[in-house]
């Protein structure tokens, strides 16, 4: 694997190539091969739709008709999209750590890319195609808030944002159930089991990290929820998909006290 091929990967703006290309990577990595001590900073490539607007800008529609459902799945997909730079750039930025960091990052690269498929496949399914509808910037802006430290990025995108979705996709899984939409819900299945692993690697970084700098992970994760999100985060939280996910019973206590 050549790092000049995730920086090529991560620019890319088209879904279709975009996604060939993390295949290609995933399929011939080695993590005994790796050698990466030059952090690299590139942009991270989208198309130019779907459009972004603020959250508050988002239509906001039911799930008993088609086109709520589309929105839904369109929300996801952009997320997904999303979710494979912000892990073609965990890879990419920061330099000097184990060969497993880096195969962690490709391999949820590659998950991601799939899941993003899937979804997309839905929507055609539906009538629709991913650019179709606005979306919005957030899970981005908070990777280049946290560019300038492994440690902050570990502990604000997977074990925050990320995590976030294992709280909310039940819901959402239920929500499609009742509305008959099982194909649907299929994907989001999918997408929530393994979206597990994918919050318990940044903890396992975000644990090895604060280990490499002397660091209490819990009191770390308090301070920079405090410094990120002063006034807290929104619950219902996930307690056993969290705790799977490698949180501490303490960090799902400190949680519920500041939401």
């Amino acid at each position: 694997m050549r790092w000049a091929d995730v920086a090529d990967a991560l620019e890319e703006c088209d879904p279709a190539v975009k996604c060939r290309r993390v295949d290609s990577l995933w399929s011939g990595f080695s993590a005994d091969a790796v050698q990466h001590e030059d952090p690299r900073s590139c942009r991270a490539g989208r198309p130019e739709r779907p459009g972004l607007v603020s959250p508050a800008s988002l239509p906001r529609r039911g799930l008993g008709s088609v086109q709520g459902r589309i929105a839904l799945l369109h929300a996801v997909a952009h997320i997904e999209f999303n979710a494979i730079n912000l892990a073609l750039d965990a890879a990419l930025r920061f330099a000097g750590m184990p060969g497993d960091y880096y195969r962690d990052w490709l391999s949820v690269a590659f998950d991601e890319a799939r899941h993003f498929r899937l979804l997309e496949t839905r929507l055609h399914e539906m009538g629709a195609a991913y650019g179709d509808l606005p979306a919005h910037n957030g899970l981005w802006e908070m990777a280049e808030q946290t560019a300038h430290d492994p440690l902050v990025r570990m502990a604000l995108v997977p074990r925050v944002l990320e995590a976030r979705g294992l709280d909310v996709t039940p819901g959402m899984i239920e929500k499609l159930r009742n509305a008959g939409d099982h194909a649907s819900v299929a994907c989001l299945e999918i997408i929530l089991e393994e979206e597990v692993r994918h919050v318990a690697i940044g903890s396992r970084w975000f644990r090895y990290l604060c280990e490499q700098r002397g660091l209490a992970p819990e009191a770390t994760f308090r301070s920079l929820l405090r410094e990120y999100y002063a006034g807290g985060l929104r619950g219902p939280f996930n307690h056993q998909a969290r705790l799977d996910a490698g949180f501490t019973e303490s960090e799902l206590e400190d949680l519920e006290l500041a939401g």
